[in-house]
C-alpha cells in the first residue's frame, strides 16, 4: 500500500471510527473483534472472507464465526454475483436500520425471560400466600414482594411496546430522523 500522508491519514480516520464501533458493539454485549469486523466491512465495500482475513490477520474460522454472528444480528448480508465463486459479505450501513435490526430482537428476549420468570415467581408466592400457617411477617413479605414484581411488568409491557414500535418504523412519527 501507498504510505503518503494523505493515505495514511485516510486510514487513520477509518481505523478511529472502526474502533469507535467496536468499543459501542462491546457495550451491548457483541465481542470487540465482531465489532472490529462490522466496523471494517462498515468502511469498505463488499467483502469476501478472505479480505477480511488479510485486513484484519484472523483466522478465517473466526472470520465465518463473526461474520455469521453479524448475520445472525442482521447487519451483515451475503451477496451474490454470477460468476463468481467466492462469497461476498456487505454490512448494513445506514445506522438506522442497524438500530432497528439490532435492538429489538434484545428487547424482545429480554421481556420473554424476564416475564416468564416474574408469572412463575408470582405463582409461587401465590401458594405462599394461600398457607394458613403464615406467620404474619411471611405473609406480608410474600405480598411486598409479589406487588413488587406486578408494577415491573409495565415496564416490561412498555418495552415490547417500544420494540413493536421500533421495528414497525412507528417511533419514527415521534422521533423523526433529521437529515443534515
Amino acid at each position: 500500500m501507498d504510505e503518503n500522508p494523505e493515505f495514511a491519514a485516510i486510514e487513520q480516520a477509518r481505523d478511529l471510527v472502526i474502533d469507535s464501533i467496536a468499543e459501542t458493539m462491546d457495550l451491548y454485549g457483541i465481542t470487540r473483534s465482531v465489532g472490529i469486523l462490522y466496523g471494517t466491512m462498515y468502511m469498505r465495500d463488499e467483502m469476501t472472507l478472505d479480505e477480511m482475513r488479510e485486513e484484519l490477520q484472523m483466522s478465517k474460522p473466526s472470520m465465518s464465526t463473526g461474520v455469521k454472528k453479524l448475520q445472525d444480528l442482521n447487519v451483515v448480508k451475503k451477496t451474490f454475483h454470477r460468476g463468481i465463486r467466492k462469497h461476498t459479505f456487505v454490512a448494513e450501513k445506514d445506522f438506522f436500520k442497524f438500530f432497528t435490526n439490532f435492538f429489538p430482537p434484545k428487547w424482545e428476549r429480554e421481556v420473554q425471560v424476564n416475564v416468564s420468570a416474574i408469572e412463575e415467581a408470582q405463582a409461587d408466592l401465590q401458594e405462599v400466600l394461600q398457607k394458613e400457617t403464615l406467620s404474619e411477617e411471611m405473609k406480608n413479605e410474600a405480598q411486598r414482594l409479589y406487588e413488587q414484581l406486578e408494577s415491573s411488568k409495565a415496564y416490561y409491557d412498555w418495552l415490547k411496546r417500544l420494540a413493536e414500535s421500533v421495528q414497525s418504523g412507528e417511533i419514527f412519527k415521534f422521533i423523526p430522523i433529521e437529515t443534515k
